[in-house]
Formats: C-alpha cells, sequence, structure tokens
C-alpha cells in the first residue's frame, strides 16, 4: 500500500512537474531584450556597468525585487569604489545554444590611471567568457578563462556575487551544515590580509548556500559545482557602502569551466507584481491637472475600479469618484492605467484606492505649495551643506567650521581620482602646493563629497538668484553670520535667507576668482581616506593652512602627498575650459541683480567678473556665450549683448531645445521683430517635439535615464518649460512644468512612489546620500537624483543610503531647480 501511495505521489509530481516545463512562463527563457525570463525572475547580463555603485555583470531580479548583482570576477574578495574593474566586451545572445555571454578583460585601458575616475590596475592581464545558461527553474554561470590564473594570482581573483543588504536584515542563511542571520551592522572577528588590508572572517563556507529560506519571495540557492568553495563574506568590513557577497576562487591550471555555479531564485507560482498608485506625495492645486498612474504586471488581467476617497474629519472616508481607471499601454516592463480626477476641486485630504493598494494621504487645496514643500530646502539643506560655517540645528550640530585651512594649490600633471583633472601649468602665479589665500569662506559641499565644484556653486546662486527676481521670496527662518561663520537653522534674524544663501556662495565663487585671476575649477581633499569620511567635515584637516614644507622653492619634490595633518589641506583646481568659465559668469551676471541692495560691493564684484570674462574668453562655439549674454542684458541693458543675440538667430533657431529658455527671458529687451518672430517660429516647432515624447510615457514626460536616476534632468526639464511658458504663452503650455514637479513628487515609475525630496509628502526619501548617510538618514530638502532605471526596462529606488545614482543629493539645479518648480507652481496657479 505504502509503495503503491508512493508511486501516486511522484506521478502526481512528475505530471506537474511536466506541467510546468511546458509552460514557458514558468522555466527561464531568453527574451527579446536579451536577458533570462521566467515568471517571477529575470538575469541580466552587461546590461549595466557601474559595478562600484552595484550595478553591472550578472544580476537577478526576483519577484519585483533586485535581490543580487555584480556577478563577475573580481581581484579583491570584497571590492570597493576605485578597485580594479574589467573591460566589457560586447553581449553576445547564442538561441542555439541556449545560453548569453560577455567577453571580458583585465585591465580596462580607458580607466587604467586615467579618465574622469581612475583606477591602478596591478600588473595582471587577464580575459575570460562570462557565461549564464538557463537550466528550467535555474541558471548556470560559467566563466571560461583564455589562459590559466598566473601563479602569484592564484588564491586572489574570485567569482564574486553580491546580495542587496537592505532586504536581509534580520533574515537567515544556510550553508551546508552553518547557518545564522544577516546582521545589522558589520562584526568580527577579523584579520589582515597579505596585502595588509582588513577582512572579516566568512561569515560561512561550503558548497551550497541558501537565502532566507523562509520566505518564499526571497529564498535563493547558490550551489558551486567545482571543487573551491563559496565563502559567504560580510563587504561592509573595509566599505561602509558594501554589500554581503558569495564568492569562490578562480582553481590553478584551468581555463574552461573555471567557475561553475547553479543559481536557483525561487519564483513565486504565478508571480503577478500588485498593483501601485503614483500620485504626488504633496497633492495637487484644485485647478491642477491631476491623474494617478496606475502601474501593474503585464500578466495582470484583472481591471479593477478605481477610487478616489475623499478622508472625512470625524474619521473615514467617502468614495468622491470611482470608475474604471482609462488604459494607457505598456511602457517599460508594466502595463499602466491612468484616473484622471481634474475635476475634483473640493479642499481637503484625499487617497486613491485601487485593489488592496491604498495611497499615502495627499492634499487638495489652493495652499498646497505654501508651506512644507519648498521651505525644508531653504531653511535644512542650503544650511547644512554651508561649507566653512558651524551649522547648529536646536540640539545639534550639523558640523562644525570645516576646511578653514582652504586651499593649497594641487600638483600638476594630476589626475585625481574624482575627476578634476590639473594640467602641466596652474594657470596661476601660485605654484603647486602653495598656500592660496582668500577661499575659506562661502560656498557649499556638493553632495556626500564635501567638494566645492565651480559649476555646482554657480549655477547654485544663478537658480536663487532667478527664484528671487522672479518670485521676491522674502522668507527668513536661518540665522547666518558670516563673521562668526555660525549658522542657526529654525532662528530667523531679520534678513532673507535666499539673499543670504546668495551672498554664502558669491563670496566662494567671486573670492576664487580674485584670488587666483580666474575661476577654479573645484576644491577637493587631496586623499581617499579623508574623502570617504562620514561625520562631520570639520575632521577632514586642523584648519590651519600650511605651506612651509615645500621651502622656497615651492616645488613639489621633496614632499609626499598623502603625509597626513600636517599636509590635510584642500587642493584647488584649476582648469581651461571656456564652457564651464561662460556658465560660471552667467551665474555671476545674475547674482549681480539679486545682491544690488542686499551687498552692493559683492554684486558690484560679480557683475564685473561677468563682463571681464566675457570680454576675455574666447571659444569657437558661440552658443557658448548665449545664456551668458542674456544675463549680461538683464543686469546691464548694454545693447552689444542684445546685437550678439541676434547675430546669432540662426544657430539659436537650430538649437532651440537648448536655446529657447534661455532667449525667451530676454525678447522684451530686443527690439528686432525678425529676430522674434524666427524665434517664436522655431519654439512653436520645438512644441511638437515636446508633444511627441509626452506621448512616450504615461508621465507626460521623457523619462530616459542612463546610469543615474533621472529626477535632476526632469526638474530641469520643467524649469525650462516654466520659461518657455512665460516667454511664449501663447504656445507653450504650463501642464508640462506641473508633469516633471509631480514626477519628483511621486508620480514616476516603480513599487517606491517617495517624493525625491526628503521630508517632503507623505512619503519621502528618507535614506539617501548626503552627509549623514552612515546614519542611515537624510536631510530634509535635500532632492535626490530619484529612480534609475536597471537596464533595459527595470525602474529602481531603493530604500539604501549608499547608491548615488538613487539617492545623492547635489547643489546646483539638482537643488534650485526644484526650489524653482515648488514656486513657480504656486505662483502661476494661483494667479488664476
Amino acid at each position: 500500500m505504502k509503495t503503491v501511495l508512493q508511486s501516486l505521489i511522484c506521478l502526481c509530481f512528475l505530471s506537474t512537474y511536466a506541467q510546468q516545463v511546458s509552460d514557458s512562463s514558468q522555466v527561464f527563457t531568453i527574451n527579446e531584450q536579451e536577458y533570462l525570463e521566467m515568471r517571477g525572475a529575470n538575469v541580466m547580463l552587461a546590461h549595466d556597468f557601474y559595478p562600484e555603485s552595484h550595478q553591472g555583470g550578472v544580476g537577478i531580479i526576483q519577484n519585483g525585487i533586485r535581490v543580487a548583482t555584480n556577478g563577475d570576477l573580481r581581484l579583491e574578495p570584497t571590492p570597493g569604489q576605485w578597485q580594479p574593474v574589467p573591460k566589457v566586451g560586447e553581449r553576445q545572445v547564442d538561441r542555439g545554444n541556449n545560453e548569453i555571454s560577455v567577453h571580458m578583460s583585465y585591465p580596462d585601458p580607458s580607466k587604467n590611471r586615467k579618465g574622469f575616475n581612475p583606477i591602478e590596475y596591478p600588473d595582471l592581464n587577464m580575459e575570460y567568457d562570462l557565461r549564464i545558461i538557463p537550466e528550467g527553474k535555474s541558471f548556470r554561470i560559467v566563466v571560461d578563462l583564455e589562459q590559466p590564473l598566473p601563479e602569484e594570482w592564484v588564491g586572489k581573483v574570485g567569482m564574486n556575487i553580491e546580495l542587496f543588504p537592505g532586504i536581509l536584515f534580520g533574515k537567515s542563511y544556510y550553508m551546508n551544515d552553518e547557518f545564522g542571520i544577516f546582521n545589522l551592522q558589520a562584526n568580527g572577528p577579523g584579520f589582515y590580509n597579505e596585502d595588509g588590508e582588513f577582512e572579516l572572517e566568512p561569515m560561512a563556507t561550503g558548497n551550497e548556500l541558501v537565502i532566507v529560506p523562509e520566505d518564499e519571495k526571497q529564498t535563493l540557492k547558490i550551489e558551486n559545482l567545482k571543487d573551491n568553495e563559496l565563502q559567504l563574506l560580510d563587504g561592509r568590513a573595509m566599505h561602509s557602502n558594501g554589500w554581503f557577497i558569495v564568492r569562490s576562487l578562480v582553481p590553478a591550471d584551468v581555463t574552461d569551466n573555471a567557475i561553475e555555479w547553479l543559481v536557483t531564485p525561487n519564483a513565486v507560482e504565478d508571480f503577478t507584481y500588485s498593483p501601485v498608485v503614483q500620485v504626488s506625495q504633496v497633492g495637487y492645486h484644485p485647478a491642477q491637472q491631476k491623474v494617478a498612474v496606475i502601474e501593474t504586471d503585464k500578466n495582470d488581467k484583472n481591471v479593477q475600479q478605481a477610487q478616489l476617497l475623499r478622508i472625512n474629519e470625524d474619521g473615514g472616508t467617502t468614495a468622491v469618484k470611482l470608475e474604471n481607471p482609462s488604459e494607457w499601454g505598456n511602457f517599460l516592463r508594466y502595463n499602466y492605467y491612468q484616473l484622471d480626477f481634474t475635476d475634483v476641486e473640493e479642499p481637503g485630504m484625499y487617497q486613491v484606492k485601487y485593489g488592496d493598494y491604498k495611497t499615502e494621504p495627499f492634499k487638495i487645496s489652493e495652499n498646497v505649495y505654501k508651506r512644507n514643500v519648498w521651505q525644508p530646502t531653504l531653511e535644512y539643506f542650503l544650511p547644512v551643506q554651508m561649507c566653512h560655517m558651524l551649522v547648529n540645528d536646536r540640539y545639534k550640530i550639523w558640523h562644525g567650521r570645516c576646511h578653514l585651512d582652504d586651499a593649497r594649490m594641487a600638483p600638476t600633471d594630476h589626475n585625481h581620482f574624482d575627476g578634476y583633472i590639473q594640467g602641466s601649468e596652474t594657470l596661476t602665479d601660485y605654484a603647486p602646493g602653495k598656500f592660496v589665500p582668500g577661499l575659506n569662506l562661502g560656498g557649499w559641499h556638493d553632495a556626500g563629497d564635501f567638494d566645492l565644484r565651480v559649476e555646482s556653486q554657480a549655477s547654485t546662486i544663478q537658480g536663487l538668484s532667478h527664484i528671487y527676481e522672479l518670485f521676491n521670496i522674502e522668507y527668513d527662518n536661518t540665522s547666518i553670520d558670516q563673521d562668526t561663520k555660525t549658522v542657526d537653522i529654525l532662528q530667523p534674524d531679520g534678513k532673507a535667507d535666499i539673499l543670504q544663501q546668495i551672498e554664502h556662495g558669491a563670496l566662494s565663487v567671486v573670492g576664487g576668482y580674485k584670488a587666483l585671476g580666474r575661476f577654479y575649477r573645484g576644491i577637493i581633499v587631496p586623499s581617499l581616506d579623508q574623502y570617504i569620511l562620514l561625520g562631520d567635515p570639520v575632521n577632514h584637516s586642523d584648519g590651519e593652512p600650511f605651506d612651509e614644507a615645500f621651502g622656497q622653492e615651492n616645488t613639489t619634490e621633496n614632499v609626499d602627498w598623502g603625509r597626513p595633518r600636517d599636509q590635510d589641506d584642500r587642493w584647488v583646481f584649476t582648469e581651461d575650459n571656456p564652457r564651464r568659465e561662460l556658465g560660471a559668469a552667467a551665474g555671476l551676471a545674475a547674482t549681480a541683480r539679486a545682491l544690488k541692495d542686499y551687498n552692493p560691493e559683492l554684486a558690484q564684484d560679480s557683475r564685473e567678473i561677468a563682463e571681464e570674462v566675457w570680454n576675455i574668453t574666447e571659444t569657437d562655439n558661440p552658443l557658448n556665450k548665449i545664456e551668458l549674454a542674456v544675463e549680461l542684458l538683464q543686469t546691464t541693458g548694454d545693447q552689444k549683448y542684445a546685437d550678439f543675440i541676434v547675430e546669432n538667430r540662426q544657430l539659436i533657431t537650430e538649437n532651440i531645445e537648448r536655446t529657447g529658455w534661455i532667449v525667451g527671458r530676454a525678447l522684451p529687451q530686443i527690439d528686432n521683430k525678425r529676430f522674434k518672430k524666427e524665434v517664436r517660429d522655431a519654439v512653436k516647432e520645438y512644441l511638437s517635439v515636446v508633444q511627441e515624447r509626452e506621448r512616450k510615457t504615461p508621465y507626460g514626460l521623457p523619462y530616459e535615464p542612463d546610469i543615474w536616476g533621472a529626477g535632476w534632468g526632469i526638474q530641469n526639464f520643467g524649469v525650462r518649460q516654466y520659461f518657455l511658458h512665460t516667454g511664449f504663452p501663447d504656445i507653450f503650455p504650463k501642464d508640462y512644468m506641473l508633469h516633471a514637479m509631480n514626477f519628483v513628487l511621486g508620480v514616476h515609475p516603480g513599487v517606491n512612489t517617495s517624493s525625491f525630496a526628503s521630508g517632503v509628502g507623505s512619503r519621502s526619501l528618507t535614506q539617501a546620500y548626503g552627509i549623514n548617510r552612515g546614519d542611515f538618514s537624510f536631510t530634509p530638502g535635500g532632492i535626490g537624483s530619484g529612480t534609475a532605471l536597471i537596464r533595459p526596462d527595470f525602474p529602481e529606488l531603493l530604500e539604501w543610503p549608499f547608491l548615488w545614482q538613487q539617492t545623492e543629493y547635489v547643489l546646483g539645479g539638482g537643488t534650485t531647480d526644484y526650489l524653482f518648480l515648488i514656486i513657480a507652481a504656486d505662483k502661476l496657479l494661483n494667479q488664476q
């Protein structure tokens, strides 16, 4: 009886298995977008290549979440940024043999000690093929070397794959007879390897790893089919932004199948992505177009009614709209619907419900943008980013008076690890290593890097100046004292905060120009251990300028640039870059208008420098001077700038996407009917381009990110649309500007519908790449880059503070464009 019962069970299992295998959605196949697809799981190979930020190699998306990435050969157990990465060849899809492969090699000549982020490669030449091969519900990762590893590299080169920590903390793993949980923090014991680098003992070793067996949505099995063992490592020992890593070493004297893993990501049967409703986390003005975007699985045919719920004052909700949403169609990997509730104008708090999904509460009100939306950026983020200042916030100090020893001239012929390149000359009277006075005031730290890039400083003061000029923002909630270098958040001092911030940025840009006789390229710490600092930047240096060790000749021959403390001052870089210099001058020209009454002397300096740069800067492309011409025309009224603009009307009209929004501001000061007509005609043609792009996404604007999230670019698109609307109101509507604002506030693809502006709206980025990212925290009013695209079709915004391509804050347009959009929307919508 028992044997018969077992036979029946076995036959039933085999029948079920055969049925599942016959359904192509239940096994891995190669799809048209060149990755392995099974319902509930996807495996990409070399669609992205950004390994220093956990994006590249073999990547796994499991039940709607990216769980693993960077599957590739690496030279370190737990590599970080600026460590060797392979050169990636062209991905090959062999449907006959049912595999996807890519040819890889070390070193990458384009990165080896050159390029934007140079990498120092060791003396190793290695070429190999990395393959992924579907096998039912599993897939193999296979590495074939062209030559066996050199003897000295045996035991150092290994196959790595990184596991995203943010969804693993507190969950379990098994590795043969070992088991445990994924801890919130990196724990010992540890040791120093033969290269003197600290490593943690492996969390577990064996030949079969099972991750999160208690949750079917996350269960992942990795089996090593060779004799070399698997190791489960904690990548956070050396790098705070590290992930958990599975690794096995490449054996000696092998080429074919040097690495062979079998990976099985458990896919929930008939997995269907749960619908997500995307609305502005802040809300809407009654007169504004209001469209909720509903994102659904492409296999989800169960269209349900959508409800707009009004939250009642005495509790509960009332459905004020109940209807089937209109189908928009396919975009990326999802199918989209829309609920248009533009006709609902009654003030109050609302939610949208679709199926089991209910949005966070949002507002419909004429005052929706008047408070708690743009103010956090002005009263928190900008003060926190202020360099050379002590920043107090009630019981907290964000940072001390930092970088008071700024700055020494950078060494010549030097390619800095963060993209600054100093040429063979300093282009100034200062020799390498000499202290440059006048640089220890003003400016904002750019993002989490604590550097001052001239373009970010200049574009910030330019954007703030436009905001003040157009909207007369006299908001005051911060005390800023330049004499004592002290900032007190949430303490008004009787002065407009925006003017004080413009002044702070101008002090750096103007001060640098007056000291150097030109704009600085940037000011940044010299060493990597300073650069990766998490915490108070006052600890970068001792605050005392150092200049004595160089002797009277001021040469660098007898200097160890890596010596600590006595040479911890930041470096100032220069460059010959006409386009950047003209852009910086445009920022100063706008600043001269904003500060003319608040700080007349600084305003005059700003104007004179902008005019000098106009006169002395030669460029092969007159387009590079258009923005400066417009700013100087508005600042000085000098007809020569209007003449220059008119003389270049053909270039302007042929590049109207780049120039139309800029030139439109100057048209009232240009007395030339032909020019105005040609510009208007070009703008009309450009409108059709924008309309075509609008139709490509359900969000009413273009979303085409590369590696980084598209939020900052969309913000800038919105600002340009404002100027096109106000400059040509009979041609361009304000809708595109408002679509851009809504995108940033939550109407964007993916399961994470957070506002990109931290602390703004019902749901926002509360883990972001700012100066306090090491605390898994955020800075109110900082604006992240936003939802990135894991190519080719997966939108992602992870709850994780170390992914700069998704959650980093920056200065420049990344900050001021957001302020501009919110304030402009309030003004435009309340003019009606």
